[in-house]
């Protein structure tokens, strides 16, 4: 066990887990924006066919999954193991997404740190021993959100200038024990932080200081510093919580401005009345899987963090005047 730990935090992959497919599911909306072209599928219909929001979304997962099997060359009987989530309650989208499969599922929640914690959990799998080939899945959908966490969309509540899109996307990634051109090398796990934040429409200000805690972890117990890497991707802080990061870091001495973009602010561009930016499980998701893993696959990055973050509140919990707890899980993945 020691042996595939460095420092404190951080886990280094003794047999790396390479990208065998990813594939990436969008609507309208996300589709206009600056990484169109990056994306698997753009549809115009937000309800995917479908009668309610919470089956539209778990079509748009379903549907992310099965390209990404297809990208991969792979039947879904060729999956050991499915680690998956989203925000809806008891993460309904995904386990109707994946009921009709038979696999061998975990179910996940790290609110929009999903895929982050899915990316883990399956590369541990894998280099562990227990898997040959696992998925990685999550989404988010506009519409259940509002519905979930703020008001029905008929209400018509203005939102404020900290609150950020709820993307209505979903991300895909098949990881296998088999050589690929994108490996997975190591991975720090996040651990809470609360700043005591209680603005539900503020959640980049709740998110930022964990992702400052895990990415300070990953730095000192690798030794490495922000310009060893191409690109240090957070999801989703977006505008405000961006700034919040480049700022803690700042105090000590480090400028990560250079090297770091945020999800949230990735997917929609000023165009779009989206206030801070974006957010949800599908967000990083779809950024993940169509700019970085292209781009890493095609060599134009070469050594990527991608840092996935979470606010982990419930309706509960902000009824109940309950702090918002942040998560931030952070993998490394490199161009083979």
């Amino acid at each position: 066990m020691a042996e595939k730990r460095i420092g404190r935090r951080t886990i280094e992959f003794a047999s790396p887990p390479a990208v065998a497919g990813f594939a990436s599911v969008v609507c309208k909306k996300e589709g206009e924006g600056p990484l169109s072209g990056t994306f698997d599928i753009i549809s115009s219909d937000p309800l995917f066919g479908e009668k309610t929001w919470e089956k539209a979304e778990s079509r748009m997962q379903k549907t992310a999954f099965m390209k990404a099997l297809e990208k991969a060359a792979l039947s879904r009987t060729g999956i050991d193991v499915i680690f998956g989530g989203d925000l809806l309650n008891q993460c309904i989208g995904t386990g109707f997404s994946v009921r009709e499969f038979g696999v061998p599922f975990m179910g996940l929640y790290g609110a929009c740190s999903t895929m982050a914690e899915g990316l883990i959990s399956a590369a541990m799998a894998i280099d562990g021993g227990f898997a040959v080939n696992a998925a990685a899945i999550t989404s988010s959908h506009f519409c259940t959100a509002e519905r979930q966490y703020r008001f029905p969309l008929e209400y018509g509540g203005q939102r404020t200038p900290t609150a950020q899109w709820t993307a209505t996307a979903a991300g895909a990634v098949i990881l296998s024990e088999k050589p690929g051109r994108a490996v997975l090398t190591k991975a720090a796990i996040g651990r809470i932080v609360d700043l005591e934040i209680r603005d539900a429409n503020n959640m980049g200000a709740a998110m930022a200081p964990a992702a400052y805690d895990t990415l300070s972890a990953l730095f000192e117990d690798t030794g490495t510093c922000p310009s060893d890497y191409d690109l240090i991707i957070t999801g989703d802080l977006a505008t405000v919580g961006t700034r919040i990061l480049r700022d803690m870091f700042k105090a000590d001495g480090v400028d990560i401005t250079s090297h770091h973009d945020d999800c949230g602010m990735m997917l929609f561009d000023g165009t779009q009345d989206v206030h801070a930016g974006a957010s949800g499980c599908g967000c990083s998701a779809a950024v993940l899987c169509g700019y970085i893993l292209r781009s890493l696959e095609e060599r134009l990055l070469k050594k990527v963090i991608f840092a996935g973050t979470g606010a982990l509140l419930s309706p509960t919990s902000m009824q109940q005047g309950e702090s918002i707890p942040g998560i931030c899980h952070a993998v490394c993945i490199e161009a083979r």
